[in-house]
C-alpha cells in the first residue's frame, strides 16, 4: 500500500512536470513570437510579459512538489554523511517534516491573497485586465498540491520507518551523498 502511495504521487508529479514543461515551451514561442513581431514592425501580441509572469508563478509553485518527489531539493549532508545509518534516517525524516510544515504554512499563507482577490472582483492594472483569480487560483492550487505532496511524503517516510525498511525509506526520502554519486 505504501508503494502504491508513493508511486500514484510520482506518476501523478511526473505528469504535471510534462504539463509544466509543455506550458514553458509554449511561452517562450509566444515570447519569441511577439519579439519577431515587434522586431520587423508588425505589431504585438500583447502581454507577453504578463502571462510569462504568470507562467513562471505557476510553474515555480507546482514545480516545487516535482522536485521534492523527485529528490531534487538541495539539502546539505556535511553532517548527515558522517552519521550511521539510523541517524542519516532520522536526520532525512526530520528534513522532510519540516518541509512539510513550512509548506503548510506557507500554503495557509496563500490561501488570504486569493480570498480577497475574489472578494474584491480584482483585475491586473494592465491592457489585458486579467482576473486575477485565474492565475492566484492556480499559484494556490500550486501551492496546496506542493504541501500534500510533501503531507504524503512524510506519512510514507514514517511508515517504511515504522516498519524498518530502510532501503525504501533511502529510495524515497534519502539523499545520494556526492561520495555514493
Amino acid at each position: 500500500m505504501i508503494e502504491n502511495l508513493h508511486g500514484a504521487l510520482r506518476r501523478a508529479n511526473r505528469l504535471i512536470a510534462l504539463i509544466l514543461g509543455v506550458a514553458l515551451l509554449l511561452t517562450v514561442a509566444f515570447i519569441l513570437v511577439d519579439v519577431v513581431l515587434r522586431k520587423f514592425g508588425l505589431g504585438s501580441l500583447g502581454g507577453s510579459d504578463e502571462i510569462s509572469g504568470y507562467v513562471m508563478a505557476a510553474v515555480a509553485s507546482w514545480g516545487l512538489a516535482c522536485g521534492l518527489v523527485e529528490r531534487a531539493h538541495v539539502r546539505i549532508d556535511l553532517i548527515r554523511q558522517k552519521l550511521a545509518r539510523p541517524s542519516r534516517a532520522l536526520m532525512d525524516i526530520f528534513a522532510m517534516i519540516v518541509t512539510n510544515g513550512v509548506v503548510l504554512l506557507i500554503a495557509w499563507q496563500c490561501w488570504p491573497v486569493l480570498q480577497k482577490t475574489l472578494e474584491r472582483g480584482s483585475h491586473a492594472n494592465t491592457p489585458l485586465e486579467t482576473p486575477l483569480w485565474i492565475p492566484q487560483g492556480i499559484w494556490f492550487s500550486g501551492w496546496l498540491w506542493f504541501a500534500l505532496t510533501a503531507t504524503g511524503l512524510s506519512l510514507i517516510g514514517i511508515a517504511y520507518l515504522a516498519h524498518g525498511r530502510r532501503a525504501e525509506f533511502e529510495a524515497a526520502l534519502g539523499i545520494g551523498s556526492e561520495i555514493e554519486e
